[in-house]
């Protein structure tokens, strides 16, 4: 017990420190881009967008991140958070009920399940959005309850364009966990209406936009499933929170009186489709630990090409000879052979790295973790020194990398999926007694 106790204070703090440091080197990584962009001429449009895209999807999220970290309350107070640490949309409302019957009353009431945030879904949301093609399964962004993003989420598109839409994403309550003033839930949920696309007013991100009053989707989620099964009742907890005027993680205004409406879903019979495994965010796959693993593989391509390079060139790379200094060419080429052996093991290492951080391993994304931080700690050495100089020629394409694999993997979506633990399928009899009481 106290081992288990040591060991999971010491992956915290690590955690923290590549987190911190993470934030750090794309501090210095803004610096050095900038820097470059004075040499570019005509160049600069190209790189005014990767430098959007850097600022608006790295930089400003782990900044926002380390600071709320410091400034939002880590309990309930009826938000969500956006992965950034940024308060996000209100959870408007509670549900009582088995999963299974969840999705029935949602299904019964013509809402559609959404797709998970993957690179296909992401790809066909933005040509979705811009063709104005109907995408009735578009995924909506991630947002953080109980430390993890929704279980689910259900939507309803408006004029054939995932631009417009209703949507409600749904997170299971821990066991045993009340709401403030003691009512047992089974479920919290936040339902809003996207009106249109636009920037983020804090991260600059492309997202969707809400309707302000976000009592009148709530309102609209309830009344939809109401209609849809005459087994569901409604419970109003009135002023459950006090009525407010703020801002979601977006930027975008919004303001309710604070009621919570209570869906009973208990008597709804489940079809016998319905799966009996309960659905849980931490066993999916998420972006970053898949982008952390892609970089590391082309991280150990770039050692294999390396090592092959080596072992076929005679030690002679871009004009420069390879010399041990010893004189002796049989010394040279076994110091070459030497060197590219190395190479080569380090990288089919990162290959199999690779692939144990794609699995979800713990280990293998603190390894990873560690030897970016090493790179990047000491080409800053050598920066600081005048050692090497950092440029988009000799370099910086390297340093980047390293900062990206530690900015993917120390996230929160890729250290909550390396530590989950995966709540097991419930037996069919099991959940045919919880629905039946």
């Amino acid at each position: 017990m106290y081992k288990a106790l040591t060991r999971d204070v010491t992956d915290s703090r690590l955690d923290h420190g590549f987190f911190i440091l993470g934030g750090a080197a794309a501090v210095w990584l803004a610096f050095l881009l900038v820097g470059e962009s004075f040499h570019l001429g005509w160049g600069q449009i190209w790189f005014s967008v990767v430098f959007w895209a850097f600022l608006a999807y790295l930089l400003l999220p782990r900044l926002h991140r380390i600071l709320t970290t410091i400034y939002v309350p880590g309990y309930f107070i009826g938000r969500a958070r956006t992965s950034d640490g940024l308060l996000g949309d209100p959870v408007n409302v509670a549900l009582l009920g088995a999963e299974p019957q969840i999705h029935a009353i949602m299904q019964s009431a013509g809402w559609t399940m959404a797709d998970d945030v993957t690179f296909a879904s992401s790809r066909r949301i933005v040509s979705s959005t811009i063709f104005r093609r109907s995408y009735s399964e578009a995924p909506v962004s991630p947002l953080y309850l109980f430390d993890r993003q929704q279980d689910f989420a259900y939507q309803q598109e408006v004029d054939n364009t995932p631009g417009k839409r209703h949507h409600v994403r749904f997170w299971r309550c821990p066991e045993g966990w009340l709401l403030p003033g003691g009512h047992k839930v089974d479920w919290l949920a936040a339902g809003t209406y996207d009106r249109s696309v636009g920037f983020s007013l804090f991260t600059l991100q492309i997202t969707h936009k809400i309707e302000q009053n976000t009592d009148v989707e709530r309102d609209h989620i309830v009344s939809t499933v109401s209609a849809a099964e005459p087994a569901v009742s409604v419970q109003v907890i009135e002023d459950f929170s006090t009525g407010y005027h703020t801002r979601n993680g977006g930027g975008d205004s919004i303001s309710t009186d604070g009621d919570l409406p209570i869906v009973d879903a208990r008597s709804v019979p489940v079809p016998a489709t319905q799966p009996a495994r309960r659905t849980d965010s931490r066993d999916r796959r998420p972006a970053p630990t898949m982008m952390g693993a892609a970089l590391v593989v082309a991280r150990a391509i770039a050692a294999l090409v390396l090592a092959i390079t080596l072992m076929t060139s005679g030690g002679v790379i871009d004009g420069v000879t390879f010399d041990d200094g010893s004189g002796d060419p049989q010394t040279t080429t076994a110091a070459i052979a030497l060197v590219a052996g190395v190479v080569l093991v380090f990288g089919l290492g990162e290959v199999f790295l690779a692939w144990r951080i794609f699995l979800g391993s713990n280990g293998a994304r603190v390894i990873a973790m560690a030897l970016s931080s090493f790179s990047i700690l000491v080409q800053a050495i050598d920066y600081s020194t005048g050692t090497a100089n950092l440029t988009l020629e000799a370099g910086l394409s390297g340093l980047a990398s390293d900062i990206l694999v530690l900015l993917a993997l120390s996230s929160q979506r890729a250290r909550v999926y390396a530590k989950r633990q995966r709540v097991p399928a419930v037996p069919p009899s099991v959940l045919n007694r919880r629905v039946a009481s």
